[in-house]
């Protein structure tokens, strides 16, 4: 990831006049932590101690726990040590194989996948994996998540191929296949078959860590899986050699951004994800004892608009939103400090081989007058805008905020609905509940992985000609200068038809203990090879 995405731009820093004069020194605190930036995969300290619980400050509550049926991060970021997929990323984002023994065999005419198992891996209930498991759970997959969706659109047939070899066929070449089956999100987990048949009743995977307990809004609890089959490749971000070097994996979950703050600070946490970057200088002043991390291209916010159902099924009246609304306001709200986000239209950095500046006329315009103009065109007659917003994420809120301002601006009336996060992954399901929505995700070398919306299903379903002809093109092009050129016309169709606004790219804040040893700073914080200091 250090080499391919080489850095943020830095913004004008006009957009920090959007905020008040206490609020803009607050970010002073900063100044400190410039040296402490790293990349998605930091660099991990020597081999911990075997034994211990860690208690691992959560923004909130899972609304399930099931890799397949959410996209939500959380969800990924908790079931990855009880699941694993066939592939997954390297620490420079290189596919590498987890449950597969090697990377597949490909056809020359790039249809036909033969997949290699690994041999003796045992589930948690002590029975080997094998092919057929592998087929039942990516059957699963295609079924039930919105990446697996659109890749199940792509394959032509799946089958076992003896006890360790899966063969996958395609329809035609598709580039980001394995890109696809490495992703944490929404995850390709290769699942006991008895556990999914015909529903999934039991969490039984192959990772380091196996299910123990949930209490809603309390804890989930992990604990080490004895049996497990380790690679034997050094670790290298999320691929290689797997330890689960902890007794207890406590994933807690604590809405409040503050709490969680100050749970860090107190030695009550172990880990804390995703805090507000204004609590940098707290955090930098607690000394040795608390260490801050600061993931560096980090992810994007994005709102989601709903293309099913509503006031915003309108694509005129979207562009109208899309007009009015400023996402450098959004993104100073959010974060204060121009070194924890940029303010640019181009989906991918500068240097990335997805670099475009496709649509960029269409970004940051916030012209309230135009907005206004438009929706009357397109029959706006002042129904109320429904957005949705989570405070576990502080910088949703903030750019919520900060929108519902700038669409009354533009004489919309808007309804915020503040809601915790798992009802927000609830509601967002169902289509009459909700017109926009605030998330994230991270930034990806492959422009397929993020956001589902890109996908079959995802909340806001948006589907149109040409959503799947720009895809198609896109995902048919092995070669990657090719696709580079043919991704400009996917971000144009995005600004043109308004599914989602990606708002910018940002940096984020977590902090752990000096005592959790092993940590490797990543984008779904993962919690093998680490340990607590005695």
């Amino acid at each position: 990831m250090q080499s391919y995405f080489s850095g943020f731009q830095k913004p004008h820093a006009s957009a920090l006049k959007t905020l008040p004069l206490a609020s803009r020194r607050r970010w002073l605190g900063l100044l400190a932590l410039t040296a402490a930036l790293s990349v998605p995969f930091g660099t991990a300290s020597a081999a911990p101690a075997k034994g211990g619980a860690a208690n691992l400050a959560m923004v909130g509550e899972p609304q399930g726990l099931d890799p397949m049926t959410s996209t939500a991060d959380l969800v990924g970021t908790i079931m990855q040590h009880v699941y694993e997929p066939l592939y997954t990323f390297d620490a420079n984002w290189n596919m590498a194989p987890m449950l597969a023994e090697s990377l597949p065999q490909v056809s020359k005419d790039g249809l036909s996948y033969t997949i290699p198992l690994r041999k003796g891996v045992k589930f948690h209930n002590g029975r080997e994996m094998n092919a057929d498991d592998v087929v039942a759970s990516l059957t699963r997959w295609m079924e039930l998540s919105p990446r697996g969706k659109a890749v199940g659109k792509e394959v032509a047939s799946l089958k076992a191929k003896g006890p360790l070899s899966v063969e996958l066929k395609l329809k035609a070449p598709y580039a980001p296949l394995l890109a696809q089956l490495a992703l944490p999100s929404g995850m390709a987990a290769i699942m006991a078959k008895e556990s999914i048949a015909p529903q999934l009743k039991d969490f039984i995977g192959t990772g380091p860590y196996k299910f123990k307990e949930r209490k809603p809004d309390q804890y989930t609890v992990l604990v080490r899986h004895d049996g497990y089959s380790a690679r034997k490749e050094p670790a290298s971000g999320y691929a290689g050699r797997r330890e689960a070097v902890l007794d207890e994996l406590r994933f807690v979950p604590v809405p409040n951004a503050n709490t969680r703050v100050e749970g860090v600070l107190s030695g009550q946490f172990q880990y804390a994800d995703l805090l507000p970057v204004d609590a940098a200088g707290r955090i930098d002043k607690a000394g040795a004892s608390v260490v801050p991390i600061v993931t560096k291209n980090f992810g994007f916010p994005y709102i989601v608009f709903n293309t099913k159902e509503g006031l915003l099924t309108s694509q005129p009246l979207r562009r109208a939103v899309q007009a009015a609304v400023g996402e450098g306001e959004m993104l100073a709200a959010a974060f204060g400090d121009n070194r924890f986000f940029v303010v640019e239209p181009n989906f991918f950095p500068k240097g990335t081989p997805y670099y475009s500046p496709a649509g960029s006329n269409l970004y940051n315009e916030r012209n309230p007058a135009l907005g206004k103009e438009l929706a009357a065109k397109a029959g706006y007659s002042g129904q109320p805008v429904r957005i949705m917003a989570s405070r576990q994420y502080e910088f949703h809120y903030n750019m919520a905020l900060v929108m519902a301002e700038q669409l009354k601006k533009a004489g919309f009336k808007t309804d915020l609905q503040v809601v915790d996060w798992a009802t927000l992954v609830q509601r967002r399901n169902d289509a009459k509940l909700w017109d926009v929505y605030f998330t994230h995700s991270g930034l990806f070398p492959e422009p397929m992985l993020s956001p589902p919306q890109l996908g079959d299903g995802a909340p806001g379903w948006w589907e149109t000609p040409a959503k799947k002809a720009t895809l198609a093109a896109f995902n048919q092009e092995a070669n990657i200068a090719k696709r580079g050129a043919l991704w400009g016309k996917v971000q144009q169709t995005v600004y043109d038809e308004v599914p989602f606004i990606e708002v910018g790219k940002f940096n984020a804040l977590s902090a752990r203990s000096a005592k959790l040893e092993g940590y490797t700073p990543s984008i779904w914080p993962f919690f093998w090879n680490t340990g607590l200091a005695k």
